[in-house]
């Protein structure tokens, strides 16, 4: 009987193995642990890069949209002189077309009054001649 109880004995060295098993998962645990880690380090440092691109393009369109506004600005003011250069180039065309206007006006009258003056001479000749016929 002593020989049972012997083999018995055998059988229960069979149940370590179990806690090298054990010892198995707690290094997967570890590794499982430290690739979160790993990635919650790289996802917050991909987090801060992203926040700072979007902070340094938010800067850049900030920068953009001022300098679009300040030429603008100036494009509107260079049109503002544009129009106020030529308002007073089509107020001295005016003037100039009033001043032609009125020596055309006079250069008319003059030619007319020098016409009356040339008819009544041709009258004036006319009325001679027939006087002259007349006496004789």
């Amino acid at each position: 009987m002593a020989k049972a109880k012997t083999k018995a004995t055998k059988k229960k060295s069979t149940t370590k193995k179990s806690s090298t098993a054990k010892k198995k998962t707690a290094s997967s645990k570890k590794k499982v642990t430290s690739a979160k880690k790993a990635a919650a380090k790289k996802r917050n440092d991909l987090t801060k890069k992203l926040r700072a691109d979007l902070k340094a393009t938010k800067e850049a369109v900030r920068f953009a949209k001022n300098a679009a506004k300040e030429e603008i600005t100036l494009a509107k003011e260079a049109a503002k002189a544009e129009i106020q250069v030529l308002k007073n180039e089509l107020d001295a065309a005016l003037r100039r077309e009033k001043e032609l206007l009125k020596i055309g006006e006079n250069k008319i009258k003059q030619m007319v009054s020098a016409g009356e003056r040339w008819e009544k001479q041709q009258l004036n000749k006319i009325k001679k001649m027939v006087a002259k016929k007349k006496r004789r």
